[in-house]
């Protein structure tokens, strides 16, 4: 028999090692129970051990790929029943385990070891008296096992081994030897969510309460234990409900103080954050964020986290106690009446559904602001659901929902929705197409010369410019200039006169020549140093004004005022922002994208959390707000502030410490919110005071103002001194969620949202300066109108420039359209004819108000095709270009930052517009199908934006293959024949433009967009290149500009590189040109399908926003947001755009 146990099946070849040739004969004994031998069983077991104690070529062995050694080790296990090999053999799964990791342990599980030994747990439970040893040998190896195995906790709670571990740590609360894996084996199983309340049933609970305590430094590894599974049972709602039942949320504040007073030299930084952990799950619900408060929890995390906070290690620490003050902060009504604008606009008709009709089917007196509780009472139920499956759905959907996968949505559907008897009123703008030219069309137009400064006629009407005797310029007499009465009306348009001196002050360190602005008001001048006020005559008061026409040559402050005087708001506007007035001149410098600085927004955070903790601080004192009808009185020791301007936007202002201000922006006409677009004056500060100021009512969950992004400022003094332009400013700037309660009417529904924070700190130069502060460089409606008069003055004889009335606005204002291009050569009928076979390109631009920047792109192309540069003239020649250069006047004009006066996003119209509602959208639309339906259909339609969240300037367009790649439709059966021209431009852009970033396009066709301008145009028009071009907010960081911010510079140049790109774009659709083989070549390089980019990022849609989430990632330090929070969570699977360096940008080209 024993010569038969010599000759095992893993030992038939020859040179096999000692240890197989032992598990051999270990295999051989299991196979035969009747031969088994127990001396012999411990005598191969013993040496197993011996042999993987003391070689590591042994250990190898017997888990090496092709090995059997597991399976014989765990087979002989689950048989045997002398308790030595038992031993034996856990000992030997001990060793093999603890080294060699993961990977060892991954062969263990797919073995099916964990039901084994969980199995001999439940078994070995039985026997009296029990064996300590065999239990501590058990959860040993337990402990090493449980996290590898995703099934652990169905396992145990199917074994019946839960009830076993709790009953053992009942029995051994002071047998620290075995309590310690007994309490971490609790710890795995409660990382499943029905184990964690059959534990906390079973008294698991009170358990790690007698555990836990005190400061102390012996048996800190089972405290840590314990607190760790005390915290993994907590994320259970039932247990935490019955925890703070028992009113153990005290008891664990305590500990914490206990330990944070006695660590002082913060060996134990470990335990201290495990407690945190604890208070943290406690909070996750509503009964527990209230014990917190009550057991004065604020004060006592506030006053620990400020003793931390010189400890640089010891961030983990404040970032979750920050996290859990955040989280338990009392939610607070926004400090207004109603959440609707100040503003209202009577409508036409109400439409039948949608925000607008909920908003006016509101019922009276209802509280729009807050809802009754701030929770979503539907998430805290008592039932607990069963997630042991979770790991296997994580990330199961990766594919984004929002693409449309329809293909018969996705082809083109080019039906004429509108008879063309009804469309042939639009011929009135096509005249180029059917006029006949005359002799006198031809003649020269005289030269083109920048347009000058015209000299104001003296006491013409003009419109006053606000805060206007606060200024106290260089140069002049601060006390000769009083500010008007607090009383003081605004003034209206013809009780102003304005004038210039011939004298001029020559200083070759400014930029421009001064001359003085005389304003005559019957405002309260000082007259002389010493007196008192002077009776209120005709006195004047001078101030020094910058002549930016001489270094703008579209800007005429003059010209501005009059322009002005036509533009109709809701509010009635009877002010003027300097900046606007005075003009921008743009910065020969490019300004860095801000570095974050370390620990910005927890300060910042800790400081709202201090209103909580010392409420005797806070001043609460209103100093601006649209929804009082009488003025603010003031006593001097707060900063003015003003919106009641052209595209203004500031609701509130609260001051709420001497140097800090709450901020709160007002809701888009006829709606409840769309608050991101901000513009408003800063009056009466003090020179080298740093001021806090805090927007408390953003609704994004993200914004670049987290990644290096400035808000821009103007002051009236430095353009005084000859530098009138928009900088940007601010430090400590970041955005962050805030304990603002956002209602569910305001949140489409969703109850317990909060608004969020973006705040920033100034240190203003000059004392009683006049400050501008807005998102991005504001661009109003009358600057546009100023622009296009000054344009216009262009026009040569080699330009054909016409300006018509697309519609008359909601509001009363006039949408222009423009048609430029070449003049015919002459009256030939074969030059008419070429002139009229131009190709047409449609650009659009300003439906958002809030994205300004589309406006200065749009400026830059119109400049570069009015000029008189050979490319410009070829240009013309190449194209007739119709232009909408503000799709949205109206929302531009009164401040909004997405809707019109209609309380609708337009770029969400274009497949049904109203031509009550949506005018501007419904002409526009109907104009492109008249130019279809007379066989002019678009080369190119591009529509102008600026996008909140991305850097760079890109392109969306429409692809039907790009989208179905994109799914997993199976389009084998389906015949897809598309040209890839639509790639060209942006490939063109990508080569010749900095700014442009070919690596951010996407071609993809989604759901949400269906009704934007690109989609239709695309799908209902018929124009393959139909675009979307968005334009950065922030800054770049690939290129040229990579790591700047963006200026008007860079965007007026983006303007002028896309006409470029449309001229080379021209070479390849020109049938003429494509004959030369070269272009050939090119064009297939250009729309070669293998530079297609694979597009996995996924798409939200905040706010029904033309933008996918936000690519970058932050490192919050758990400061900013809450674990759960869907909102960032979602940003996070996104590609980090860091990785599209240069050099990958120029690979996918080709």
């Amino acid at each position: 028999m024993w010569q038969e146990i010599n000759k095992p099946k893993m030992a038939t070849e020859k040179g096999a090692s000692r240890v197989l040739t032992l598990l051999g004969q270990l295999e051989r004994l299991n196979e035969d129970p009747k031969a088994s031998d127990t001396d012999a069983t411990r005598q191969i077991t013993g040496k197993i051990l011996h042999l993987i104690q003391t070689q590591e070529k042994t250990r190898k062995e017997m888990v090496s790929k092709g090995s059997s050694g597991m399976e014989v080790i765990l087979s002989f296990l689950e048989n045997t029943r002398d308790l030595q090999t038992t031993m034996n053999i856990l000992s030997i799964l001990n060793e093999l385990l603890t080294v060699g990791g993961g990977r060892r342990t991954g062969v263990f599980v797919s073995k099916g070891g964990t039901a084994i030994l969980l199995q001999l747990l439940v078994s070995s439970s039985k026997d009296i008296p029990l064996n300590e040893e065999l239990m501590l040998h058990v959860h040993s190896l337990l402990v090493k096992v449980g996290p590898k195995d995703r099934k652990f906790g169905v396992k145990a709670r199917l074994n019946g081994a839960l009830n076993v571990t709790v009953n053992l740590v009942k029995r051994n609360l002071q047998n620290h030897k075995l309590l310690l894996p007994c309490v971490q084996v609790l710890r795995v199983y409660s990382g499943n969510l029905v184990n964690a309340v059959s534990l906390g049933k079973s008294g698991a609970l009170e358990l790690m309460f007698e555990i836990i305590g005190p400061f102390s430094k012996k048996n800190t590894t089972l405290l840590k234990a314990a607190l760790d599974t005390l915290a993994a049972l907590l994320k259970s709602k039932m247990n935490a409900r019955r925890a703070l039942d028992r009113g153990y949320m005290s008891t664990v504040l305590t500990i914490y103080q206990d330990w944070h007073r006695n660590d002082k030299r913060h060996r134990h930084m470990i335990i201290r954050k495990s407690i945190l952990g604890c208070i943290k799950n406690f909070t996750n619900i509503k009964l527990g964020r209230k014990a917190f408060i009550d057991a004065n929890g604020m004060r006592i995390l506030y006053n620990a986290s400020t003793e931390c906070l010189p400890v640089r290690t010891l961030d983990p620490l404040v970032n979750t106690s920050s996290l859990i003050m955040r989280k338990c902060f009392p939610k607070n009504r926004l400090p207004l009446p109603t959440i609707k604008s100040v503003y209202q606009h009577a409508l036409p008709h109400i439409p039948a559904g949608g925000p607008v009709a909920q908003l006016y089917s509101q019922p009276p007196g209802v509280d729009d602001v807050v809802d009754e509780s701030d929770e979503n009472e539907a998430t805290e139920v008592d039932t607990e659901n069963d997630t042991e499956n979770e790991d296997d759905e994580t990330d199961h959907k990766t594919q984004n929902d929002d693409i449309e996968t329809d293909i018969n949505k996705l082809l083109p559907r080019q039906m004429q929705t509108r008879p063309f008897d009804e469309l042939r009123v639009y011929e009135r703008f096509c005249l180029e197409f059917t006029r006949d030219f005359e002799d006198n069309d031809f003649e020269s137009h005289g030269s083109v010369m920048p347009p000058t400064s015209v000299e104001p006629d003296l006491h013409c009407p003009l419109i006053i410019p606000t805060m206007l005797a606060s200024i106290s310029p260089q140069n002049s007499h601060p006390q000769n200039i009083q500010p008007p009465r607090s009383n003081h009306s605004p003034l209206e348009l013809d009780s102003i006169s304005i004038s210039k001196t011939l004298e001029c002050k020559h200083n070759p360190d400014l930029v421009c020549s001064l001359g003085l602005l005389v304003l005559d008001g019957g405002v309260s001048v000082n007259g002389g140093s010493g007196g008192g006020p002077q009776e209120e005559t005709r006195d004047q008061a001078e101030i020094e004004v910058p002549d930016t026409a001489a270094l703008l040559p579209l800007h005429d402050p003059d010209l501005y005022l009059e322009m002005v005087k036509g533009t109709r708001s809701v509010p009635a506007y009877t002010e003027v922002a300097y900046p606007d007035y005075f003009g921008h001149v743009a910065l020969n410098l490019h300004e860095p994208i801000l570095e974050r600085v370390n620990g910005v927004q927890r300060t910042k955070i800790f400081q709202d959390i201090e209103r909580l903790i010392h409420p005797s601080d806070i001043l609460d004192k209103v100093v601006y707000d649209l929804d009082m009808s009488c003025p603010i009185l003031d006593n001097g020791e707060s900063l003015k502030f003003n919106s009641k301007f052209e595209s203004g936007n500031l609701r509130k202002a609260i001051q709420v410490r001497k140097c800090e201000y709450d901020l709160i922006l007002n809701s888009d006409i006829n709606s409840n919110h769309y608050h991101q677009w901000f513009y408003f004056e800063v009056g009466s500060m003090r020179p080298g005071v740093r001021y806090r100021f805090n927007i408390i009512n953003c609704e994004k969950s993200n914004s670049q103002f987290n990644y290096g992004m400035q808000v821009l400022m103007y002051s009236v003094q430095e353009a005084i001194s000859g530098s009138p332009q928009w900088v940007r400013t601010g430090s400590d700037i970041c955005y962050y969620k805030n304990h603002f309660s956002r209602s569910s009417i305001a949140a489409g529904g969703q109850r317990g949202k909060s608004y969020f924070t973006m705040t920033f700190t100034v240190t203003f130069q000059h004392k009683d300066d006049v400050c501008y502060f807005a998102y991005h460089y504001p661009y109003t409606y009358s600057m546009l109108k100023m622009h296009l008069q000054k344009l216009s003055a262009l026009r040569t004889a080699e330009i054909y420039y016409r300006q018509d009335e697309l519609c008359e606005t909601l509001g009363g204002n006039s949408c222009p359209l423009l048609t430029i291009t070449a003049m015919p050569e002459s009256r030939s009928n074969e030059h008419i004819s070429q002139f009229r076979s131009r190709p047409v390109v449609f650009l659009s631009s300003r439906v958002h108000p809030g994205e300004t920047n589309s406006s200065w792109v749009m400026k830059g192309s119109l400049e570069f095709l009015m000029s008189c540069s050979p490319q410009a003239q070829h240009l013309r020649e190449s194209y007739i270009f119709k232009i909408i250069p503000m799709l949205n006047p109206d929302g531009v004009i009164n401040g909004n930052h997405r809707c019109s006066l209609s309380g609708e996003d337009l770029n969400r119209q274009w497949q049904n517009p109203n031509e009550g509602l949506h005018p501007t959208i419904y002409h526009a639309k109907s104009l492109l199908q008249y130019l279809r339906a007379t066989g002019r259909t678009p080369l190119v339609f591009c529509d102008y934006h600026g996008h909140s969240r991305k850097k760079n300037v890109f392109m969306y367009g429409c692809s039907i293959k790009e989208t179905v790649w994109q799914t997993n439709v199976n389009t084998s059966n389906c015949d897809i024949h598309e040209d890839l021209g639509y790639r060209t431009l942006p490939k063109l852009l990508s080569l010749m433009a900095p700014a442009f970033s070919l690596s951010s396009c996407s071609f993809v066709v989604e759901r949400s967009k269906e009704a934007t301008a690109r989609v239709v145009v695309w799908r209902e028009i018929g124009v393959q290149r139909s675009y979307t071009m968005e334009s950065t907010l922030c800054g770049f960081d690939q290129g040229k500009y990579k790591g700047l911010q963006i200026g008007t510079k860079e965007l007026e140049e983006m303007g002028a590189q896309f006409c470029v790109g449309l001229l080379r774009l021209r070479g390849f659709t020109d049938p003429l040109e494509l004959h030369n083989s070269h272009l050939e070549d090119i064009e297939n390089d250009l729309v070669d399908p293998c530079s297609i980019p694979n597009i996995t990022s996924s798409t939200t849609h905040l706010l029904e926003e033309d933008e996918p989430v936000f690519l970058e990632e932050v490192d919050y330090s758990a400061e900013s947001n809450d674990e759960n929070e869907p909102d960032l969570q979602d940003n996070h699977v996104l590609p980090d755009p860091s990785s599209d360096s240069e050099l990958s940008r120029q690979d996918s080209l080709t």
